[in-house]
């Protein structure tokens, strides 16, 4: 595998969005055909690259030895969120028309915000992805 392949830097960093995810086959599916991620481990976990990115998605469970407190979850209600991918297009309505025939189901069609246009999409697990294209 060359280095480029997966997400670990020979120096500085790199940052990678972790996701927790009830089917991995699933969810790898989902962002493999929406977006054309990229599949570098097929499981346990799953790492993809997406565009200029890196995902990690893997199932959730208790507490760990690092993490003595901290239980990992799906989105248990997908209409509250403190966190969410932020997708930037350079034609949001391409990406509007084409992500929605591969499958993706907006929430609603995409909406002008003066500096931006956006429109948002959940993964399977209920994960909020806006997808936005600024006006600068």
């Amino acid at each position: 595998m060359d280095r480029d392949d997966f997400p670990a830097p020979a120096e500085g960093f790199v940052i990678t969005n972790f996701l927790v995810v009830s089917d991995q086959d699933r969810s790898r599916e989902f962002y493999r055909s929406i977006f054309d991620g990229k599949v570098v481990r097929e499981k346990d976990p799953v790492i993809m690259k997406v565009a200029n990115t890196w995902l990690i998605l893997n199932v959730g469970g208790g507490p760990t030895d690092d993490k003595p407190t901290v239980t990992l979850s799906t989105p248990t209600n997908p209409d509250h969120a403190s966190a969410f991918m932020n997708v930037r297009v350079a034609d949001i309505a391409w990406a509007y028309k084409e992500w929605s025939a591969r499958g993706a189901q907006f929430l609603t069609d995409p909406k002008d915000h003066d500096f931006e246009i956006r429109a948002y999409i959940r993964d399977p697990d209920g994960h909020l992805i806006e997808v936005g294209q600024s006006r600068m």
